[in-house]
């Protein structure tokens, strides 16, 4: 069993809600890119203190790798992205599907994928995935 990871600091969901609204959620037949008929845009879960723990446990990688700055923010960069073993997913918000390509995101998305571990970096924006 791996240790749950520890949040960043000073970092918090805030009114970021794209956890909500970007992935697959098979526990409410929610699919991609549609919001969670749970969450209230721009606030949060309504069902927060009683959410699974599909939800409950998921942290996205800014909220617990201090080596992102700010502009990796997910309500900043409109993206969303966890670790997933040696794998990086990144969900792109379906209003910006561009902007994992522009910087500073692309040449991180890119070192992330180059780095020796055997890693790789998979891009999802709508029905559209980018192997990097």
């Amino acid at each position: 069993m791996h240790p749950s990871p520890t949040i960043v600091p000073g970092r918090s969901c805030g009114t970021c809600t794209l956890c909500c609204r970007l992935p697959d959620i098979d526990l409410f037949d929610k699919p991609a890119n549609v919001w969670c008929r749970h969450c209230i845009e721009g606030k949060g879960c309504s069902i927060y203190v009683d959410r699974p723990s599909v939800c409950r446990d998921f942290l996205c990688l800014w909220m617990t790798d201090e080596a992102l700055g700010e502009a990796w923010e997910p309500a900043r960069s409109h993206m969303m992205i966890y670790r997933q073993g040696p794998q990086i997913t990144v969900l792109v918000d379906p209003d910006h599907p561009d902007i994992w390509r522009r910087e500073p995101y692309h040449a991180q998305l890119r070192a992330w994928a180059d780095a020796p571990n055997g890693g790789y970096v998979i891009v999802f924006w709508r029905d559209d995935v980018f192997k990097i």
